[in-house]
């Protein structure tokens, strides 16, 4: 009976538009981390692997380490840090359920640039899709993946 009650729970949210106190966090609560599963795209005869920490939110900016792992190529692998920034405007386009881009910056441990843009398409109140575009060396690499919000 519970999955019945989430399923039409779930087609309700999908065919009506909610307001976004709805779909914002719960009165109190604010999110304050971004968990964002590790992805991988293709390279030319190989794969970048990326895996992020936790972002952790200060004010309109996220950040975190990043750790990119390319095979076979691993004289590429590189560490570093990565910031992306949401405004307001942008984060109440998240919170009403609605595809939200963002851009960022990152950097790897020889302080190389990395350009990074992207979007995040919510599939509930608290995670969805993401596309993550990250300009390196004149290649875009763009990973897909899923993320999450935390308190």
């Amino acid at each position: 009976m519970r999955y019945v009650a989430l399923f039409l729970c779930c087609l309700w949210s999908t065919v009506c538009v909610l307001p976004a106190e709805t779909i914002a966090a719960p009165a109190g609560t604010q999110w304050n981390h971004i968990t964002v599963e590790p992805m991988k795209t293709s390279i030319y005869v190989g794969s970048v692997r990326l895996n992020t920490g936790v972002f952790e939110r200060n004010g309109e900016n996220f950040s975190t380490t990043y750790d990119a792992r390319v095979v076979p190529w691993f004289f590429w692998n590189e560490n570093g840090t990565i910031t992306l920034t949401l405004t307001e405007a942008e984060w109440a386009k998240l919170a009403k359920g609605e595809r939200t881009e963002f851009k960022g910056e990152a950097s790897n441990e020889k302080r190389k640039p990395r350009h990074v843009t992207g979007w995040a398409q919510p599939a509930d109140r608290t995670s969805g899709k993401i596309k993550v575009r990250v300009l390196a060396d004149g290649i875009e690499l763009i990973f897909n993946g899923r993320y999450q919000l935390t308190e």
